[in-house]
Order: C-alpha cells, then structure tokens, then sequence
C-alpha cells in the first residue's frame, strides 16, 4: 500500500509540471521512476556554491527562492520558483548554478532528476526540450528586470514590486477570498528587495497606514493592488 502510495505521489508530481502536460501515462510513469522526493525545510539550501550538484529539480511543493550573493554581501534573488516548474544547475539546458543558491521559502518536496537522466527523458524529446527553453528564456528575462529594478527603484519601491510579484502568483484560498496573500516574514521581504529588515517593516508599516496592505504575523494580505503599483512606480 505504501508503494503505491509513493508511485502515484511520484507520478502526481510529474502530472503538475506543465511542460509534461501530453505525455502519455506510460511516459509519465518512466519519468516519474527517475526522479525521487526530497524534502527540506524552510530556510534550509537546496544548493549552493560551495555545494553544487548536477541535478535538476521539479518542485512539487512549497516555494524556492534562487538568489545570488554580491561581492559586497547584497544577495539579489534571480527567481522565485513555484510549484510545477524546474530549476537547478543543467549546462545543457542552458542553466548554470554554480554562482546561485537556492533556499527553501516553506517546507518544500522536490523531484529530483540526474543528469543522464535529463538527457534520456527530456533532451531527447523536442517537445519538452522547447518547453525548457522557454521557461528559462522567460526565467532570464525575469532575472534582467530584477537587476534593472536594483538599481533604478528605490528601496519602498522594490518592496512594492516583490509584493505584487508574489500576489500575482497567490490565489485566495478561502472561498470569496478576493484579496491576495503574501506568507512570508519582513525578514523574507527584505531579502527578497534586496534590502534590511528594520527597513522592510518600516515601509511595510507605512503600506499598512496608507490602507495597501494588512500586516499579520508571517502573513501580508494586499487590499490594494492599483495603489500599490504606484508605489512601484
């Protein structure tokens, strides 16, 4: 019964990923055999520089912040990955991560794929090589406006921007729910907008005053999306 349990687990992980959206079942399986759960806790590192590892993850669960750490100790995030996609250090598919980490935002699974696995499963199938391609050129992109936003907006700014970053990928969770929820901590926040967390909860306070935000414990609901992007200029 537990192996059963743990093939349709594995399996269910393979069906979420949008980029082996046709596959056959019998695909899906073999896919699926390849690709073992792992689980790490929150604040925990996938990988880092001083610990690389060849391999490629399908997040099944949880958030994970890919960030990288300048030479004056400013840690810009290159993505947040949400469940259903893929990430980690695959030379042939474009994506290195020997300068990266990656920290578990929440408690996370992931699958995770070897290298000659990644050639036998998903090189040699066009369709879901050009899916990759495209997911990391959108990644890219998203990596190039990040930069762009530290350095031309202001600190209030950048936190408006990864509020509404975040909300945009949230959906509300109780029925009738109409506004977004963020749960992460300020000092989450503040590495995400590249900035301190005295700061953080400054600005944050300041949101919550002007009626944009609600502040709860781990928790940030934003009431008003329009007047935050102003804020985010």
């Amino acid at each position: 019964m537990t192996h059963a349990r743990e093939d349709a687990e594995r399996t269910w992980c393979m069906s979420e990923v949008d980029i082996f959206r046709d596959l056959s079942e019998r695909e899906m399986d073999a896919i699926a055999a390849a690709a073992p759960m792992k689980t790490y806790s929150a604040g925990e590192l996938l990988y880092s520089p001083s610990q690389p590892s060849e391999v490629l993850f399908i997040l099944k669960k949880g958030r994970v912040r890919i960030f990288r750490v300048s030479a004056d100790g400013r840690a810009l995030t290159c993505a947040i990955i949400t469940p259903g996609t893929i990430f980690g250090e695959m030379v042939l598919l474009g994506q290195r991560m020997y300068d990266n980490f990656a920290e578990a935002l929440d408690d996370v699974t992931v699958c995770v794929m070897s290298r000659a696995d990644v050639h036998r499963f998903l090189l040699a199938d066009a369709r879901i090589s050009a899916r990759i391609t495209e997911i990391l050129g959108r990644r890219l992109t998203d990596l190039e406006q990040r930069l762009s936003d530290s350095v031309f907006k202001s600190v209030p700014q950048r936190i408006a921007t990864t509020l509404l970053t975040l909300a945009a990928e949230t959906r509300p969770r109780l029925l009738g729910a109409r506004a977004p929820q963020v749960a992460l901590t300020h000092q989450q926040i503040a590495a995400l907008a590249g900035t301190s967390r005295e700061t953080c909860t400054k600005v944050l306070r300041d949101y919550a005053g002007q009626g944009l935000i609600h502040l709860a414990r781990g928790r940030i609901t934003v009431l008003d999306p329009e007047r935050l992007k102003d804020q985010a200029g």
